[in-house]
C-alpha cells in the first residue's frame, strides 16, 4: 500500500489549482455523443456500446452492478478512439467516477488486472496528445490511480510521468522567463521614451541628460506600475497586444501540472524518483523567477511534503531552498504562501536525523537574515495558529545556534550558500591565521566551491571575495598553491585580471601576487 501524506485543505486548493480544467469540464458533460454510429461504423463492439450508452444514463447504479464491464469499456474506448472531443468526454466521465469516490481506483486496478490489461498504457499515452485538456486531464487520471489506491505506480511508467510533470513545468517556467524579457524591454522603453518628453539625455555642449526630481518620480511611477504587473502574472503562454499595453495570460494549466505534482510527492515512494529526475532542481530554478502567488505556494508545497522524508530533508539545501524561500518570505504578501514557508523551513531543522545537518541548516537560515523575518512575523497576529507556533520555534532554534555559532561556522555557511560579501569574517586576519587549513577538510568542499564560484558567477562582489579568499587561503597556508593548482583554481584567478570590474581586477591581482610569493 502506498505511504501518502493527507492534509486538510485538499479538495479546497485542488478546486482552485485546477480551476481553468474544471470550466472545460463543466462544458464538456453537456455534450452528447452518438455512440451508435460509432458501433455502426465498427469503431467500438456492441457490448462496449451498450455498457456506455447505460452508464450516460445511470452511473452509480449501473457501474454497482457491472463493474467490470465498464472498466474493460472505458478502458477500450480511450485505447481505440482518437477524435478529440470524444476523448475529452470520456476522460471527464472517467475523472468524475474516480472523484465521486476514492474506493473506485482500487475497483480500476482490481479489474484491469483480472481482465489483463494495463491501466497505466492508455492515459501516458494521451500525454503526447497535441490537446491541452485531454492532456492535462489525463496527466490528473493518472495521478488519482497513483496515490488513491493500494497499487504504486511501476518504476518505468513513474519515472517518464515525473519527467512528463517536470518538463510541463519546466516548459512553462521557460516561457514565463520569455515574458518577463519583452515586458521587461517594453519597460525600458516607456521609460526611454520619458526622456524624450524632457528633452534628449544630452544638452547642445554634449553633457549628459541629468533628469529633474519630478521627471524621476515620474520614471519611477512607470517603473513601479510595470512591476505590478510584473508580480500579478503567472506563467503564461505568449504576451499579446491589447489596447496598445503588453498583456501576459496565465497559463490554463500549469496550477494544475503542479497539482498532479502535489498528490505524487504525498507518497513517499514517489519522492526518491522525482529527485531522480533532478525534480528540486526545476522547482528551484520556477521558484527564482517571479511567478503568481498560487503557483508559488503550490510548488514550495511541493518541497515541503519532500521534507517529511528525513533523507531528503538532510540533502534539500544542496539545491539552495533555504536561500530562494528566504528570499520569497521576504517579499511575499499572502499569508499561504508564508505559512508553507515556514513550515518547509521548521521540516529542515526538525526531520534529518543528524544534528549536524540540522545545526547547518540553521546557520543557512541565519546567513539568509530569515532572524530578521521571523522578528518582523512576531509583531503580526495571524488567525492561523501554525504560523504563530512555526515562527516561535523557528525563532528559538535560530538564537541558539547563533550563540553556538563559530566563526568558522559562518564562513562556511556563506560559502556554501554561494552568496559571498564583505562580511567581517573575510578580512580578519586572525581568522586566516587559525582557519586557512580548515579549508581542505572533506576533499577541499569549500576550495572547491569557491572555484566553482570564479568560474560560474557574474556577481562583481562575488568574483572579488572569492579571489581574496583564495589568495589568504594560499597565503597561510604553506602547501595552498600547489593544492590549488591542481583543483585548477590558479588559471581561473589569472582568467579575472581582466575582469570588466576594477574591483575583481584589483582582488584578482592581489591573490596572483600572493600566489607568485615563493
Amino acid at each position: 500500500m502506498t505511504t501518502a501524506l493527507y492534509l486538510p485543505e485538499e479538495n479546497i486548493d485542488m478546486i482552485a489549482a485546477t480551476s481553468v480544467l474544471q470550466q472545460q469540464a463543466a462544458d464538456i458533460r453537456t455534450r452528447t455523443i452518438n455512440w451508435a454510429s460509432y458501433m455502426q461504423s465498427q469503431m467500438i463492439s456492441e457490448e462496449d456500446y451498450k455498457a456506455i450508452s447505460a452508464l450516460d444514463k445511470s452511473r452509480a447504479s449501473f457501474l454497482a452492478q457491472n463493474s467490470s464491464q465498464v472498466v474493460k469499456t472505458l478502458l477500450n474506448l480511450v485505447s481505440h478512439l482518437s477524435k478529440d472531443s470524444t476523448i475529452q468526454y470520456i476522460l471527464v466521465l472517467l475523472d468524475d467516477l474516480l472523484q465521486e469516490d476514492r474506493s473506485r481506483v482500487d475497483l480500476f486496478h482490481e479489474t484491469a488486472g483480472k481482465l489483463k490489461q494495463c491501466i497505466w498504457g492508455p492515459f501516458l499515452n494521451l500525454l503526447n496528445r497535441q490537446d491541452g485538456f485531454i492532456v492535462n486531464m489525463s496527466s490528473r487520471i493518472l495521478a488519482k490511480f497513483a496515490c488513491w489506491g493500494h497499487e504504486t505506480m511501476p518504476k518505468s511508467d513513474l519515472n517518464f510521468y515525473l519527467q512528463f510533470l517536470k518538463d510541463q513545468l519546466a516548459t512553462n517556467g521557460l516561457a514565463y522567463l520569455q515574458e518577463m524579457a519583452q515586458l521587461a524591454k517594453r519597460t525600458q522603453t516607456i521609460l526611454v521614451h520619458t526622456h524624450g518628453l524632457h528633452g534628449k539625455d544630452k544638452d547642445h555642449h554634449g553633457h549628459q541628460y541629468s533628469p529633474t526630481l519630478a521627471q524621476l518620480q515620474q520614471q519611477h511611477e512607470l517603473a513601479e506600475r510595470a512591476n505590478e504587473s510584473y508580480r500579478e502574472v503567472g506563467v503564461g503562454t505568449d504576451p499579446q497586444q491589447q489596447d496598445g499595453k503588453c498583456v501576459i495570460p496565465n497559463n490554463e494549466y500549469i496550477q494544475s501540472v503542479a497539482r498532479c505534482l502535489q498528490m505524487m510527492l504525498r507518497v513517499d515512494e514517489y519522492r526518491f524518483a522525482f529527485v531522480g529526475v533532478d525534480g528540486i532542481s526545476t522547482l528551484i530554478r520556477i521558484l527564482s523567477t517571479r511567478v503568481n502567488f498560487q503557483v508559488q505556494y503550490q510548488l514550495i508545497f511541493c518541497l515541503w511534503v519532500l521534507t517529511f522524508n528525513p533523507l531528503l530533508a538532510a540533502k534539500m539545501n544542496k539545491f539552495s531552498v533555504i536561500p530562494i524561500l528566504a528570499d520569497i518570505l521576504s517579499d511575499c504578501a499572502k499569508e499561504k504562501v508564508t505559512r508553507i514557508i515556514l513550515a518547509v523551513f521548521r521540516n529542515l531543522i526538525e526531520k534529518p536525523e543528524d544534528s549536524s545537518v540540522a545545526k547547518d541548516h540553521c546557520i543557512a537560515m541565519v546567513q539568509c537574515k530569515v532572524l530578521k523575518q521571523l522578528s518582523i512575523l512576531e509583531q503580526r497576529r495571524f488567525d492561523d495558529e501554525d504560523i504563530t507556533s512555526d515562527v516561535e520555534y523557528l525563532s528559538e532554534k535560530l538564537q541558539n545556534s547563533v550563540q553556538d555559532l563559530s566563526s568558522f561556522d559562518e564562513y562556511a555557511t556563506e560559502v556554501r550558500s554561494g552568496r559571498l560579501e564583505w562580511s567581517p569574517v573575510h578580512k580578519s586576519a586572525k581568522f586566516w591565521r587559525e582557519n586557512a587549513q580548515r579549508l581542505n577538510e572533506k576533499n577541499y568542499e569549500l576550495l572547491r566551491i569557491l572555484v566553482h564560484l570564479l568560474e560560474t558567477s557574474n556577481d562583481g562582489i562575488i568574483l572579488s571575495v572569492a579571489c581574496f579568499d583564495i589568495g589568504e587561503y594560499v597565503r597561510h597556508y604553506l602547501r595552498g598553491k600547489h593544492v590549488l593548482e591542481q583543483l585548477g583554481g590558479k588559471q581561473i584567478v589569472m582568467q579575472h585580471l581582466g575582469h570588466k570590474d576594477p574591483n575583481v581586477r584589483y582582488e584578482a591581482l592581489l591573490a596572483v601576487q600572493k600566489l607568485m610569493v615563493q
